[in-house]
This record gives C-alpha cells, sequence and structure tokens, in this order.
C-alpha cells in the first residue's frame, strides 16, 4: 500500500517536468536559472528541499541514530548558521551578479585560470553529491519495493537524470516546492504519533543510550567541529545557492528566501533529528541509514507511512537533479565555454546542456561504487567544496586585496589536502579533513595575498 503513495509521486514528478520542459524551457537561461523568475516561497521551498536530500535523511540520519541528538546539531546547524551569513552579508551581491556560476564570477576577480581550476573542483565535489543520492534513493526503493539496492539505485539514477533533463531548474524548483509541504506535513503528522507512543519529548530522551543523552554523544570537540563544518562551508559558498539566488526575481526576493531558508532549516532538522531519535528507541537493530524508512515502513500508520516514504523518496530525488544540474552548468559554461573557448551555437547550448547532465549522472553512478557510506560520500564532497571553493567565492565577495596567485594557490592546496587527507591517509584520529584541509586553503590565500601585496610596495618604492 506504502509503495502507491511512492509511484503516484514519482508519476506526479515526471508529469511536472514534462509539462515545464514543453511550456517554460526555451533556451539554456531556462535551463540553468529558471529564467530568473522565482519568487520568495517557491525560492525558500526549492533552497530547502536542495539541502535536505540524502546529506539529511540517509546521512544525517545514520549520524543521529549513532550519536545522538546533541550532536546532532552540530551536524544540522551548518545549515542555518550559513544561511544566516549569506542574509545578512552575501545575499545581495550574490543576486546583483550577472554570473550563473562560481567559477565565473571568481572568474572576475581572479582571471581564467582560477575559473578553470573551480570549475574542476566544483565537478570532484557535485559529482560525489550527486553519487550519494543515488545510492540513498537507491536503499529507499528497496525498503518500498523490495528491489535489490543496486537497482534501486539504477532506477533512481534514472529518474533523476531523466527529470534534470527535461525540465532544467524550473522544474525542479516546482517539484522541490511540491516536495518540501509533503515532507514538513508528513513530519508534522508523524511526530506527535511516535512522541505518544513513547511517553513523550522526556520518555524519549530518557530510552536513548547514555551515551546519546550527552553533548556530543561521544564524539571529541573536533571531530564535532568536523561535522558542523563541512556543511555549514559548502552552503555558504554553495553553486547551487548561488544559482538559485540568479533565479530569483530580484535581490530583495533572494535575501527573503535566505532568511526563509534559516527557519525551515530549524524546523525541519528538529524534525528530522526527533523522528530518527524515536527509530532508535523503537528499532534499535535497524542500519542507521534507513532510520527515516524504517519509520515510514514500519513505525507509522499506513496513509502517513505512505506520504513519508514518498516525501523521502521526492527529496533524494529533487536534491539529486539540483546538483546534476549545477554541475552541467560548470561543466558547459566554465569548462567547455570558458576554459577550452569552444563556441556553442545559442541553438544548440539547451540540447549540450542536457547531453551532460546524462554523461554526468552516469559517472555519479559509477562513482557511488567506490565509497563505503552515504556519509563517507557526503563528509568527502562537502569538505572538498568547503575547503577549496568557499574561502575562494568568500574572499571574490568580500576581501579587495586578495590576489589571482593567491586564489589558485588556495584552491590547489584545499583541494589536495582534501584528497591525500580523505584517501591515503584515511581520515587520521578520526579527523574530517575540512579540519586541515580548510584552514590550510585560507592561510594559503591570506598569506599569498599579503606577499602580493608587499611585493608591489616594494617594487612600487623602488
Amino acid at each position: 500500500m506504502q509503495a502507491l503513495f511512492v509511484i503516484a509521486y514519482l508519476l506526479l514528478m515526471v508529469v511536472i517536468g514534462f509539462y515545464f520542459s514543453r511550456r517554460k524551457v526555451h533556451d539554456d537561461t531556462d535551463f540553468i536559472v529558471a529564467g530568473r523568475s522565482l519568487s520568495t516561497i517557491v525560492l525558500t521551498a526549492t533552497l530547502l528541499a536542495t539541502f535536505v536530500g540524502s546529506g539529511s535523511i540517509v546521512g544525517g540520519a545514520s549520524f543521529v541514530f549513532q550519536h545522538g541528538p546533541g550532536a546532532a546539531i552540530f551536524l544540522f546547524s551548518g545549515t542555518p548558521v550559513a544561511a544566516l551569513v549569506i542574509y545578512f552579508l552575501l545575499a545581495r551581491k550574490m543576486r546583483r551578479s550577472r554570473a550563473t556560476t562560481i567559477p565565473a564570477l571568481i572568474e572576475e576577480r581572479f582571471g581564467p585560470a582560477a575559473r578553470a581550476i573551480a570549475s574542476l573542483i566544483i565537478l570532484l565535489a557535485y559529482v560525489g553529491i550527486v553519487a550519494y543520492q543515488f545510492t540513498g534513493a537507491g536503499q529507499a526503493l528497496n525498503l518500498a519495493f523490495g528491489l535489490p539496492v543496486w537497482q534501486g539505485v539504477l532506477v533512481a539514477a534514472a529518474v533523476m537524470i531523466g527529470l534534470a533533463t527535461m525540465g532544467g531548474l524550473i522544474s525542479v524548483a516546482y517539484t522541490d516546492y511540491l516536495s518540501a509541504i509533503l515532507i514538513f506535513g508528513s513530519m508534522l503528522i508523524a511526530l506527535p504519533l511516535v512522541l505518544t507512543r513513547l511517553g513523550g519529548l522526556d520518555g524519549l530522551f530518557e530510552a536513548l543510550p547514555a551515551t546519546q543523552q550527552t553533548l556530543l554523544g561521544g564524539l571529541s570537540p573536533w571531530q564535532a567541529l568536523g561535522y558542523f563544518l563541512p556543511l555549514f562551508l559548502l552552503i555558504l559558498g554553495d553553486q547551487n545557492l548561488f544559482q538559485r539566488f540568479a533565479a530569483a526575481r530580484d535581490p530583495a526576493t533572494a535575501r527573503k528566501a535566505s532568511m526563509g531558508l534559516v527557519i525551515a532549516s530549524i524546523a525541519s532538522s528538529a524534525l528530522i533529528i526527533l523522528l530518527v531519535c524515536a527509530t532508535r528507541v523503537m528499532f534499535p537493530n535497524i542500519t542507521p541509514s534507513t532510520a527515516m524508512m524504517t519509520l515510514a515502513q514500519q513505525g507509522l500508520p499506513t496513509v502517513v507511512g505512505g506520504l513519508l516514504l514518498a516525501s523521502l523518496v521526492a527529496l533524494l530525488l529533487t536534491t539529486g537533479n539540483s546538483y546534476l544540474l549545477s554541475a552541467s552548468a560548470s561543466l558547459t559554461q566554465d569548462i567547455l565555454g570558458g576554459w577550452m573557448k569552444l563556441k556553442i551555437p545559442a541553438g544548440k547550448a539547451l540540447l549540450v546542456n542536457r547531453l551532460t547532465v546524462v554523461g554526468l549522472g552516469v559517472l555519479a553512478w559509477i562513482l557511488g561504487g567506490f565509497f563505503p557510506s552515504v556519509l563517507a560520500m557526503q563528509m568527502y564532497s562537502y569538505g572538498m567544496y568547503g575547503a577549496a571553493i568557499t574561502p575562494v567565492f568568500l574572499a571574490a565577495l568580500l576581501w579587495p586585496r586578495a590576489t589571482p596567485t593567491a586564489a589558485l594557490a588556495a584552491m590547489i592546496v584545499g583541494g589536495i589536502v582534501t584528497l591525500v587527507w580523505e584517501i591515503p591517509l584515511a581520515k587520521p584520529m578520526g579527523w574530517n579533513s575540512v579540519l586541515v584541509a580548510m584552514p590550510l586553503a585560507s592561510l594559503t590565500l591570506i598569506a599569498v595575498s599579503l606577499a602580493g601585496g608587499r611585493r608591489a610596495v616594494a617594487s612600487a618604492n623602488a
């Protein structure tokens, strides 16, 4: 019975994608930034749905299941804290830029070489994010239909690639809007039902293991910080967010949507944490990453569970769509058009964008086989982006003294340190790579910029 809700929602998403592909997508601007037409409420919903995907309901659920509600605050608070910074410092600046990708904005300050390096790093990070959306959705379809996980991954990949290819950002934005309503509604209905069974919030907290009742849930302070920083830094300079602000009607709409994201992310994170903790008490022996799906199938009445399961699958799919589109924009505009100087005829640009979505989707499916879990892929992808891109992006907007040489050096240091820390070194001390890579990249940016400024002053005085 619950599987019918998932099927119905998947069909609805396909219908919406087909509608917008026929009616609203006429060129690559419509495809990439929705014709710069999104309202505040739609923009807020698509921002929320983008950042509440597999990272929250699979990787995040696994983290909550293992470490409890206190530690979960460090993981989930990255979104609202970053959104607050964006609201006060960055939203208007981001929307005023005519660039549609982060590397294009970086080029405005630091030159074409910086754009090329930034594009490659974003592709490395975003293909990883898409890969774990495939894996998370495959696990959800396994629970909903009994498919082997590998078959569920294939089905999920096909749906995500198909939806992104058809309607671009405008179809993703409106399916996100519908998904956000569904996920909030189903979680709000589900929470009082499970709390009643467990004796309220006090009963839930007391039933958790003793370690999970502590603030850090068994983590060291450095480990807790290592889980906060990746999501915080990703969102602070995320190209997905930047493209959505570019799709806003005007700068005021973008700024309002950033505050909407603060409020909505706090509410959704609190609901996810409480529901996963309830699942930990009710089903202590399940695989941690399946907590939300297990609750939907086994811990709730059929209709409520079906709605929750459908919304979980929808969020996984829409987040994957978003990052596919963003990676496609970097590949076509920044690498093919910017770095390689290929002249794509205006009449062919939309087709090229769609073909790159398919190609990157296949690459993400292949990459997913190299990571042991969704949480591992999540930390790698967020860490790569946060260390190598975010410091340079913020410098481009906020620090006039930053130099092109420093930007290049910072991106290279951030990217290399992330890869070395994650793969050959295998996370010494259990620290996520961002704890090492981001400070080193930031110090490189500052030191090389200041050294360049001193050399320029010395030359002028000579």
